[in-house]
């Protein structure tokens, strides 16, 4: 069985869909299917079956899935310690991370990765979460900051930290908020909010939709700074919900007045994802060592 043919069978597996893995891997989807047609052909049996809603595993499609993760993961390792042995020379690694929290984390990383490893190179790449997350997947960055990642056997993942989401709106010409607002209330503001897929949007709808709350979203943006000037701009009252700590980032003299979203509360969850593939590299663990180290609570205030 070849490698490659296994790891496009875990993804489309993963993905439940041709289609999403052939844009995950960056392949043509023909090309995709012609070669799980040819590892079916190979093992005598199908895999996969199509279904209105994409793809399903048949049970011999099941039973190979598990193999096909050890195997992928076996040769990784073995990839990762052959690189490991040949090269004494100076390493380089690739993490990605949100702008608004490479902001906070950036400076210290840079700093102490330069004083532990002044032979090797680090490269920042920032995007959104769900862009980054794509990246780690197509071995474009070795590890990244994520929020709330898709599980995916490709990447590990660990929680670092979880913040409230509060909901805002511009000080002028507005009555002041509760000092919270239960979710059940959110149905009552006009809201401007990033557009799907948004790690925040996403958090938010399916805790309303939990609660039975429609949400009324006025309008879509999708970055913060363009959202505060919405709502600063505004004739009407109208309102968002961000982390609390994006309040410090807000430019010029823009107020905004927040209160935390209660009943229960909302908070995303900030992870460090390594790719499997990179997993064994002793730069890239060091890195992950670095991020653990930082005091998150003060740098995101």
């Amino acid at each position: 069985m070849d490698l490659k043919q296994l790891q496009y069978f875990i993804v489309i597996a993963e993905q439940r869909s041709f289609s999403r893995a052939a844009d995950m891997l960056d392949l043509s989807q023909p090309s995709l299917s012609r070669q799980i047609q040819l590892l079916e052909a190979e093992l005598g049996q199908h895999l996969l079956v199509r279904t209105g809603r994409g793809v399903e595993l048949t049970e011999a499609g099941a039973r190979l899935l598990g193999h096909a993760r050890t195997l992928h993961h076996l040769a990784t390792q073995a990839r990762q310690d052959l690189i490991n042995f040949r090269s004494s020379a100076p390493g380089r690694v690739r993490l990605g991370i949100p702008p608004r929290i490479a902001r906070r984390l950036a400076p210290n990383i840079m700093q102490q990765f330069r004083a532990q490893f002044p032979a090797s190179s680090i490269t920042l790449a920032e995007g959104l979460s769900a862009q980054l997350r794509d990246w780690l997947l197509k071995d474009k960055v070795d590890l990244a900051l994520l929020y709330e990642p898709a599980p995916s056997s490709l990447m590990q993942v660990e929680s670092l930290y979880r913040e409230e989401l509060v909901l805002a709106h511009a000080r002028a010409g507005a009555a002041p908020l509760p000092a919270s607002i239960p979710v059940s209330d959110l149905d009552k503001y006009p809201l401007v909010l990033p557009s799907a897929p948004n790690t925040i949007r996403t958090l938010v709808e399916q805790t309303c939709r939990e609660c039975n709350v429609q949400l009324n979203v006025v309008a879509e943006v999708d970055v913060v700074q363009t959202i505060v000037e919405t709502l600063s701009y505004s004739h009407e009252p109208v309102f968002t919900i961000i982390p609390r700590s994006a309040l410090g980032d807000l430019p010029g003299p823009t107020l905004l007045s927040c209160a935390p979203i209660v009943a229960p509360a909302i908070r995303n969850n900030l992870t460090l994802a390594i790719a499997t593939a990179a997993a064994q590299s002793q730069l890239v663990l060091a890195v992950a060592d670095i991020i653990r180290g930082i005091d998150m609570n003060s740098h995101m205030r």
